[in-house]
């Protein structure tokens, strides 16, 4: 088993940090230059940074502060939102940034991925995708602006499209378990691993350490994501960290 990766995110709005239920309710959180430090100096293996209404409204992701986080920490950095050209991805890269993440632009125009893994690097370009059960509960659609649009696309279709074209990662969100607190979405993210062979990173719906250890020992992903449970202190990564060592899942100390 390779060590097992755990990244803190960040969602931003309007320069703050925030978090919502079922990408609903809205709250403000924090400072993202404050938090990235902080969970820098915790020992998280890695940092997302999402400007999550940045496509809804149709504006650029926020160089100075990506530039800003960017100063603060040394590990590998992701950034999102916003991302609808190459040039996009190339500011982002000049930004501090190690990896772009692209949704709704992605799936508008699949060639950004082609071009973007040519480019720069399938290592660079990471698929996020925010994936909701469909009705009849066979299967799982594709949803983008934030999971306000239903694409009507088949999730193990796209993925399956996005690592051909190049995507490096996929970056899994279940809008279904997404702020619940009641663990990660391993249906979802075993559907999902087990089509590609790249990482994929689980998010939406932690709330404990005993859903970081059934994700990695369901083997249903390479990477835990999670974001309230940082920003209101109610778990360390170093804490995460040991208990994960202490059931035998291998963690980067």
């Amino acid at each position: 088993m390779h060590t097992k990766r755990i990244i803190p995110c960040l969602d931003v709005k309007d320069g703050k940090v925030v978090k919502g239920i079922n990408f609903v309710g809205l709250k403000e959180v924090g400072d993202p230059v404050q938090l990235a430090k902080q969970y820098y100096e915790q020992g998280a293996d890695e940092l997302v940074f999402l400007d999550i209404t940045a496509t809804h409204e149709a504006r650029d992701t926020m160089v100075d502060v990506v530039k800003q986080v960017a100063k603060e920490i040394f590990i590998p950095f992701t950034v999102g939102g916003g991302i609808r050209t190459l040039e996009d991805i190339q500011k982002m890269l000049h930004s501090g940034a190690d990896k772009v993440s692209v949704n709704s632009a992605a799936i508008k125009d699949s060639n950004l991925i082609k071009e973007g893994a040519r480019l720069f690097g399938s290592q660079c370009i990471v698929l996020a995708v925010d994936a909701k059960k469909r009705e009849d509960q066979n299967g799982w659609n594709v949803f983008i602006h934030g999971g306000r649009i239903d694409t009507g696309l088949d999730l193990i279709d796209w993925v399956k499209q996005a690592t051909d074209l190049g995507a490096g990662e996929i970056l899994l969100t279940s809008m279904d378990a997404d702020g619940t607190k009641k663990g990660f979405d391993i249906e979802l993210c075993k559907a999902v691993s087990k089509e590609v062979l790249v990482p994929v990173i689980a998010s939406g719906g932690c709330g404990s350490l005993e859903h970081f250890k059934d994700v990695f020992k369901e083997e249903a992903a390479d990477a835990a994501l999670a974001a309230s449970l940082f920003h209101y202190n109610e778990l360390t990564i170093s804490q995460i960290k040991t208990y994960l060592k202490e059931e035998g899942i291998p963690v980067r100390i």
